[in-house]
């Protein structure tokens, strides 16, 4: 139920109120009157399945890497890429000095990203017995779309009076996809809402590329969803004993086998939603993200607020910072390329309602609306996909190896 409400609530307010902090904070609150038993969500059965699911998850996230929009869009990728590496950086240099490395490292790796590195953080957390930390990638999973978005709409929106006073905007040739076809696609694939939701599938609706058919290693006929569902679960497990093996936190291997299996055509693209398993797979890990937090106390929770907001600030410091010199590097404006970077914080759907609002907001008839959309929304996805879905991973990963 919890996950419906926080989901209605977020629909509701577009974004603004991520459904994340209502899931985390009303659980919390049943936990602490004594609604829910502490035990309960560790113990049930969706809590096992979700530990399961998460290295197929991460593979799955492999087989949405667009090449030809990441190829295209380079400058988004790289600006974003300097926003987290330097916001990452910032935090474990000022942070760690007055709050301890893990502390530094426990809030670093969500920062740069979704509730996938929330779970990589949090695992590393509870196996090293340091269980009291878990609130901190917990808070800040919840809170940092509440700082990012105002952020980036304020930069955004500069950026589009910009171009509209400037005479920048081409008005002749705009096209823009259908918002009301992408909602309802995303309605029915149960993402809305979700910050570590892929922006892949946006993309691929607002692509202007034909699509070409390409190689399948494993045919058409074959990818049923049993079978895919069949190799994302095996190559989640291959990508655990991996990680046993090396050293290498599975994530990063999950992600690679991913990656190859999609490029070599034994995974289809979106494989986890070809598998009819997308929303169920997601649901069960938020449910292991509440495992996580069921021995959360209310001192522990006060006691947070402290390193949570410091780790925020540094590290959305470091991301605009990081944001700013990139974008002067690759001769971007920083009105655009700084919120690229801070998609970090929110992800989707929250970069594809930002430049519909504004969108709708600074353009003064259709015309202008669609070519401010048109120049906004691309980069702002691929940032998205660049920093919430695949180099978080990486960054959480690396990191709490070296707790």
């Amino acid at each position: 139920m919890l996950l419906a409400v926080g989901e209605v609530i977020s629909i509701l307010s577009r974004a603004w109120i991520p459904s994340l902090l209502i899931i985390f904070v009303g659980y919390l609150v049943l936990i602490w009157t004594g609604v829910l038993p502490a035990d309960l969500v560790p113990n049930s059965a969706l809590a096992a399945v979700g530990s399961l699911l998460v290295a197929a998850v991460i593979t799955h996230m492999g087989t949405l890497i667009p090449i030809k929009q990441l190829r295209s869009q380079y400058k988004a990728v790289l600006i974003a890429l300097f926003g987290i590496v330097l916001g990452a950086g910032l935090i474990l240099l000022v942070v760690s000095p007055i709050l301890g490395y893990a502390t530094a490292v426990a809030g670093a790796g969500p920062v740069t990203g979704g509730i996938l590195a929330y779970i990589i953080t949090a695992e590393r957390l509870t196996e090293l017995n340091l269980n009291y930390l878990v609130v901190i990638p917990a808070l800040i999973l919840g809170v940092q779309s509440l700082i990012g978005m105002p952020l980036a709409n304020i930069l955004l929106r500069k950026y589009a009076v910009k171009l509209r006073d400037g005479g920048h905007l081409n008005t002749t040739s705009v096209q823009k996809p259908s918002s009301a076809n992408v909602s309802d696609e995303f309605n029915s694939a149960g993402l809305v809402g979700k910050g570590p939701a892929i922006a892949t599938d946006i993309q691929a609706r607002t692509a202007t590329v034909t699509q070409t058919k390409r190689f399948q290693l494993l045919s058409e006929r074959f990818q049923e969803p049993t079978i895919i569902l069949m190799l994302l679960l095996a190559s989640g497990s291959l990508a655990t004993w991996l990680g046993s093996l090396t050293g290498v936190n599975y994530g990063i291997w999950a992600l690679l086998i991913g990656i190859i299996g999609h490029v070599l055509g034994i995974f289809p693209a979106k494989a986890m939603q070809r598998a009819n398993a997308f929303g169920l797979a997601m649901a069960t890990v938020i449910v292991v993200v509440l495992a996580s937090m069921s021995s959360v106390t209310w001192n522990d929770m006060v006691q947070g607020l402290w390193p949570v907001l410091l780790i925020l600030g540094v590290g959305g410091t470091g991301i605009i910072g990081g944001g700013w010199i990139a974008s002067k590097i690759l001769k971007w404006d920083p009105l655009k390329g700084i919120p690229v970077a801070l998609t970090a914080l929110f992800g989707f759907p929250g970069d594809y309602i930002l430049c519909q609002e504004i969108s709708r907001s600074v353009g003064r008839d259709e015309h202008e609306q669609k070519a401010i959309f048109d120049e906004l929304i691309t980069p702002m996805l691929v940032g998205g996909f660049t920093t919430v879905t695949t180099a978080s991973i990486v960054v959480a990963s690396i990191l709490v190896q070296t707790i």
